[in-house]
Parts: structure tokens; sequence; C-alpha cells
């Protein structure tokens, strides 16, 4: 058994993600601060990285106003908390075939998540992608949502996200 460790190189990462509302969709990018991934025999068998919930990003909304505002929404107390909470971890639980189970924590709350992921390890490289659907009023986000306010007709925003996430890593 030889357990290797590999450095997340957080220029070459990054999570794209996917918020939908009813009239719509909006999108961005956010950081992969740093991390490590674990492999045992070339095998995926843990890790964890940071997320750097600061880094949110819209990339729809073009007018620099608007998206200044919609910045300053998602981090604040109705969604992401980022003063209080500036990072977003996830941390790899468990591992069989490409189906990986971790433990995301966002605001301080801490869930299951699992997802399929392609992985590649090429040498001293290792690079993975996968899709995460997040349902966020586990995370205490319940801003609009049709589970807690009703009567929201077309400004209601669907509980789950999707961050699209492709990582690569270096052996330490």
């Amino acid at each position: 058994m030889k357990n290797q460790t590999f450095e997340i190189v957080s220029t070459q990462s990054n999570i794209d993600w996917v918020g939908k509302k009813v009239t719509g969709a909006h999108n961005g990018t956010i950081a992969i601060k740093e991390g490590e991934i674990i492999l045992n025999d070339g095998k995926l068998t843990g890790g964890k990285f940071i997320i750097d919930t600061a880094s949110i990003k819209i990339l729809d909304i073009t007018d620099a106003a608007t998206n200044a505002q919609f910045a300053g929404h998602l981090a604040s107390d109705d969604f992401f908390s980022i003063e209080k909470y500036p990072e977003a971890t996830l941390a790899i639980t468990s591992v069989s075939g490409n189906r990986v189970e971790s433990d995301l924590t966002i605001k301080g709350i801490t869930h299951p998540v699992g997802f399929d992921a392609v992985i590649n390890v090429n040498g001293d490289l290792f690079t993975a992608t996968g899709k995460l659907v997040i349902d966020r009023t586990k995370y205490g986000i319940k801003f609009r949502s049709g589970n807690f306010f009703k009567d929201l007709g077309d400004t209601l925003i669907y509980n789950d996200f999707e961050l699209n996430v492709s990582v690569t890593a270096k052996a330490a």
C-alpha cells in the first residue's frame, strides 16, 4: 500500500456554479484556495479542499452596478455570510469506483454529499471533475425558497444549485 499526497494547484482548479430560479438562472465561479488529494496505490482514497467564498463571481450579469449589487447580496447573510464564513470545505470521506462521498461545510454547517467524478492520474499529476448538486436550504440559505416562503411567484429561487468542480493536483 503506497500512500501519495497531491497538493491542489489552485490556479488550475476551479468551481463553476449555477443557481436557478423560476425566470432563469445565474452562473459564475468560485475559487479553490488550497487542499490535498490522497491516493493509495494510485486510487483516490481521501482529501480535503478549502473554497474561498469571498472569491465568488457572477459571470452572466455584465452591467457592473447590477453585478456588484448581486455579488453583495450573495456575500450577505441571505446567502453565504462571507464576512463570518470566508471559507467552505469539502472533505472526501470515502470513494467507491468513481463515486465520491464527502462532507461539505458551508456557513459552519456540514452535510454529506455524494457525486460521481472523472478521475485521471498520470504520474505526478492528478485531475478530476465532478458535478455536485447541493440543497442550499440545508446550509441555512433560505432566501426566496418555496420550502420557507409562500406566494413567491416568479421570484422563487430553486433550492438546488450546481457546483461543477475541476481539480488539478501535483504530487507533493
